[in-house]
């Protein structure tokens, strides 16, 4: 590994490289929630946070365990121990193996790590999860440590957070909706496995509002906007790619469906829409693409819209012959189905966790969050989005050693008058 720049916010160890699960897959589920503290992590601190947070929420107090036709989760009374990172992000953990837990605790200098499986939560569940540690953590920084902890939930309540949303809303007569086309892919080498570029942009959420606030739009449409800008440019000066043969460029965009269908549930529940634009068809004015945003969000963020994808991610949970097939066979199969359905239908990904809040005083020891996306050999570079306390952060993961996206997308941002602050890990 290449000797690690001073400008780095975290040690890498060889990652990839000393433990084969580690380097077997480019392809993860394994997604990452950061807490960034004003002052370093004390690690047995956060232990007895953990530990509180694990009784407070049983749902997350669980190991993955190998059935005949599917993994389930079982039980436990053991929660996953802390550690400081050592490792590039959301790629050291093997369900199946040498991590039985879904999640897993980590912390370098003053960074606390929230690393957590699709398998059992999305953004929304995770935060949730996240800032109990944290909540728990003031506490015990206080002068007070011992004093009363917050009442155990209902079982009511603790069913609320457990329940299936998807189910719960799914309705049999509803058809699943259209299978998106091909999109067009970055052409850029991968690096070696076990690897994880990340890049992250910090800057004001109050002056990117007021730049959207210009365009007449939201921030989410704007940095949606900015990063079909982003990609329109690079195939613009790339004079190998040929126009005529492009497919649609095409951002996962993913949704979270509490507000629109309510839920507390702090499984899975969201859906992904596909904005998208045909540079087959000329290039493409900030204004087209805004107004197109536009459009595309009123006609895709209603009821109606998203129940068909709602009914496609149930049904698949219905067909018998998928269920009873071996999961061997599944283990096989899965990373090649995942990618030709699912990756290749996008170019990237762009995810955004919005406005976080945290109840004074626990909140007062949190710089900033952040949230890095799973890594996927089928989209090597991919964004996600947090803001908290005026402080939005965009991170960029990234499979290639290639920074044009990164670099042309800041650039944006700078020449809009958006003063940002970049961190890496290479």
């Amino acid at each position: 590994m290449k000797k690690q720049k001073q400008e780095n916010w975290f040690k890498l160890d060889n990652a990839g490289k000393l433990y084969p699960s580690i380097a077997s897959s480019r392809v993860s589920t394994i997604f990452r929630l950061t807490a960034v503290l004003k002052m370093p992590v004390k690690a047995d601190l956060l232990q007895q946070a953990l530990n509180q947070s694990v009784n407070q929420f049983p749902f997350f107090n669980v190991k993955l365990r190998k059935g005949v036709f599917w993994y389930y989760f079982e039980k436990t009374t053991e929660p996953p121990r802390v550690h400081r990172e050592r490792y590039y992000p959301c790629t050291s953990t093997d369900l199946r193996h040498s991590q039985p837990s879904p999640y897993k605790i980590l912390y370098f200098k003053n960074r606390v790590h929230l690393e957590i499986s699709h398998a059992i939560a999305d953004g929304a569940g995770g935060l949730i999860f996240l800032k109990d540690i944290i909540k728990n953590y003031n506490r015990l920084l206080g002068e007070q440590p011992n004093q009363v902890l917050d009442a155990p939930f209902s079982k009511e309540t603790l069913a609320c957070f457990e329940e299936d949303a998807f189910k719960k809303n799914y309705e049999k007569k509803i058809p699943s909706p259209q299978k998106v086309e091909k999109a067009y892919h970055f052409p850029f080498k991968l690096i070696e496995k076990g690897e994880y570029r990340v890049t992250n942009g910090t800057y004001s959420a109050s002056e990117f509002k007021a730049l959207a606030k210009a365009y007449k739009t939201s921030p989410t449409k704007m940095l949606l906007c900015l990063y079909f800008e982003t990609i329109q440019d690079f195939i613009n000066e790339n004079e190998t790619i040929k126009i005529k043969d492009l497919k649609p460029l095409i951002i996962n965009m993913p949704v979270n469906l509490r507000s629109i269908f309510p839920s507390e549930t702090m499984r899975n529940f969201f859906i992904s829409i596909t904005p998208s634009i045909d540079l087959r068809l000329g290039e493409y004015s900030r204004e087209e693409i805004l107004t197109y945003l536009d459009h595309y969000f009123s006609l895709c963020l209603t009821k109606k819209f998203l129940k068909r994808y709602i009914s496609r991610n149930f049904k698949n949970e219905l067909f018998w012959h998928v269920r009873l097939i071996p999961l061997f066979i599944k283990d096989l199969a899965m990373p090649f189905i995942y990618n030709y359905y699912g990756e290749s239908s996008y170019t990237s990904s762009l995810s955004n966790l919005g406005v976080i809040k945290i109840d004074e005083p626990y909140g007062e020891i949190i710089e900033k969050l952040e949230v890095l996306p799973p890594p996927s050999e089928g989209n090597i570079v991919k964004a996600t989005v947090i803001t908290y306390n005026d402080i939005t952060t965009i991170s960029f993961g990234s499979l290639t050693d290639d920074r044009v996206i990164e670099r042309l997308f800041f650039r944006k941002l700078r020449n809009e008058g958006i003063v940002i602050k970049i961190e890496t890990n290479y």
